[in-house]
């Protein structure tokens, strides 16, 4: 009787093993879809702390501009010679230093041609996750192809949205077209250069 049942016994085990691999092959499978996952929701924590401190950055920068400039004629923009600059007070512009959160360490810096600090970007060449859908701040993101092209500086391609109240705006801003030759006034409307506005018809005499 045992001798007929040997094999049985060895056909169990060889059932079971295979079964064993295909749960081991199946639980290997489930956490690598977990792990990638994971990975994904990480990067888009990661990528939305990195659209908030770089706006915090470069609206303080627009910010600072205008505070160094107010009641003053200075061509151009000013800008501070450190991030440090902006928290500093009675006025901080900035809460804080903020690290790069996707590059994880400092910022790469923007110079400006007349000296100073206008800008951020994060020193990380990986592709973004978010393509389009950007904040108004800086619409001009989309369709960038690594966080490196994420330039958070001041001035830039989405001013229309962003420049403090009062500010005058750019020629040809986005969203805000100006009329050939004229510069836009803060309200939103063009105003001609060097052009005569027309005349008042003049009063019909009364007999």
């Amino acid at each position: 009787m045992p001798i007929a049942q040997a094999p049985l016994r060895r056909g169990e085990h060889g059932f079971s093993y295979i079964m064993l691999m295909l749960a081991i092959v199946l639980m290997g499978l489930a956490m690598s879809v977990a792990a990638r996952q994971w990975k994904t929701m990480v990067q888009r924590e990661l990528e939305a702390d990195l659209l908030a401190k770089g706006i915090e950055i470069q609206n303080a920068l627009a910010f600072y501009s205008t505070s160094i400039k107010a009641g003053r004629v200075m061509p151009g923009e000013v800008y501070p010679q450190t991030l440090a600059e902006l928290t500093k007070l009675p006025k901080p512009f900035l809460r804080k230093v903020y690290l790069d959160p996707v590059g994880h360490g400092e910022w790469e810096l923007v110079r400006a041609p007349t000296g100073g600090i206008m800008g951020v970007r994060s020193k990380s060449k990986s592709k973004p996750i978010r393509q389009h859908d950007f904040p108004l701040a800086v619409r001009h993101f989309e369709g960038k192809p690594t966080y490196y092209d994420w330039v958070f500086q001041f001035p830039n391609p989405s001013m229309a949205t962003l420049v403090p109240p009062g500010t005058p705006l750019l020629p040809g801003a986005p969203g805000q077209p100006a009329a050939p030759g004229g510069v836009m006034s803060p309200s939103g409307s063009s105003l001609s250069t060097g052009a005569t506005p027309p005349s008042a018809s003049p009063p019909v005499a009364m007999p």
